[in-house]
């Protein structure tokens, strides 16, 4: 390879190596708790969305709409087990459940089973899974899997039997309850004012480490000879 410009291509190789150093830096376990700098980023960012998505309360003032309105619907589990546990949880909630054929066929209040399941998304969502361990026999993660699983049958169910209200609040509850207790547990809440300063340096790093490599490439391909040109113009 030809060097056309010193200067030039020197400036880039410093560049690139010096963010090749900042990139192998970030991946080691000096930025909290032995986390490498993604590991933290997450974290934080995990934490400050954890402070303004708790949806659980108004979802459980939802589910009072629903309170008395029954349902009985067929799921399907993929082994035993799985069955097993739903049915539990199902029972638990004051709805019956009884194999037949293969499948868990289940009845009972909607509103007493969302309500359930919502409660149960709440302990998990401010990391109380040793009271779902304690009540149902089995960790707080799977009891949320288990809920999950359940409803996404019943919603099937719910729309063959042509109960779209039905089905559209269990899907919510889904969504905005079963799913966000289950993906911030154990992690601690943060406001975004509490944090701004870290939340300014995130940002302002990102920025300047994009147009770091950038940079490093554009003087590179100087120093070698590469530029970018307009092309000329052609009279038809």
């Amino acid at each position: 390879m030809l060097v056309k410009d010193k200067g030039s291509f020197a400036k880039g190789v410093l560049l690139a190596v010096t963010f090749l150093v900042v990139l192998a830096i970030m991946f080691l376990p000096y930025f909290g708790h032995g986390e490498n700098a993604l590991r933290a980023a997450d974290r934080l960012f995990n934490s400050i969305a954890k402070g303004s998505t708790n949806y659980i309360p108004d979802m459980l003032k939802k589910n009072k709409a629903f309170e008395g309105v029954k349902f009985d619907v067929a799921l399907k589990f993929k082994d035993q087990q799985a069955a097993q546990q739903a049915s539990k949880l199902l029972t638990s909630a004051g709805a019956t459940a009884k194999e037949e054929a293969g499948q868990l066929k289940v009845a009972g209040d909607l509103g007493a089973v969302m309500a359930a399941s919502l409660n149960d998304s709440e302990a998990m969502f401010n990391n109380r899974d040793a009271e779902l361990q304690t009540k149902y026999g089995f960790p707080g993660r799977e009891v949320l899997y288990t809920w999950w699983s359940a409803f996404k049958e019943m919603d099937k169910d719910l729309k063959k039997q042509a109960k779209f209200k039905e089905a559209a609040f269990v899907g919510d509850v889904v969504k905005k309850g079963v799913e966000v207790g289950y993906n911030f547990f154990k992690i601690e809440p943060e406001s975004a004012s509490s944090k701004a300063g870290i939340l300014s340096f995130s940002l302002i790093f990102y920025v300047i480490y994009t147009l770091w490599w950038g940079i490093a490439v554009l003087y590179i391909f100087e120093g070698i000879g590469l530029q970018m040109k307009a092309g000329a113009k052609k009279e038809v």
